[in-house]
């Protein structure tokens, strides 16, 4: 089974499949440090209350990295992203869910780009909304060759 996305078989307008991923402590904490955000208000529960926060709190490289992974997901692993661009909204705290969904918006048929809006939501609002742009790989048309068999 092919999972490229084909430039020629999608459509503006078509939504993408949601993803729904679980918000644990561990996951939090994990890709923060992951990324080297050791902001205390990613790991810290005391202290990102005492900041004002009611929990620790997904860094923006996490949200970007699970952007990234939805679309690529949908598009295949010979799609190219070329462009991510998100703005974050409400925080996503451990132990909520965040959707994921998009829709495509823009076909560019001269280098194959697709542009796709994407919004991350969870109990408390849009924690993500953005535009990823992607290139999708085009139709291979294979050439049919005869082989010369000798006997």
């Amino acid at each position: 089974m092919n999972l490229n996305r084909r430039f020629e078989d999608v459509a503006v307008g078509e939504d993408l499949p949601e993803l729904s991923v679980p918000l644990t402590r561990t996951m939090i904490v994990a890709t923060a440090l992951a990324s080297r955000d050791y902001q205390d208000v990613h790991h810290d529960p005391s202290l990102a209350v005492e900041r004002g926060s009611k929990d620790v709190f997904m860094n923006i490289l996490t949200t970007n990295g699970l952007v990234d992974r939805y679309v690529t997901a949908w598009a295949g692993p010979a799609a190219v992203v070329k462009a991510i661009r998100i703005r974050l909204g409400a925080p996503n705290y451990p132990g909520d869910t965040m959707v994921l969904t998009g829709t495509i918006t823009a076909k560019h048929p001269e280098d194959r780009r697709v542009e796709i809006a994407v919004r991350g939501a969870n109990a408390i609002g849009p924690h993500v909304t953005g535009t990823v742009v992607v290139q999708l790989r085009a139709v291979q048309l294979r050439a049919v060759q005869s082989e010369g068999r000798g006997a």
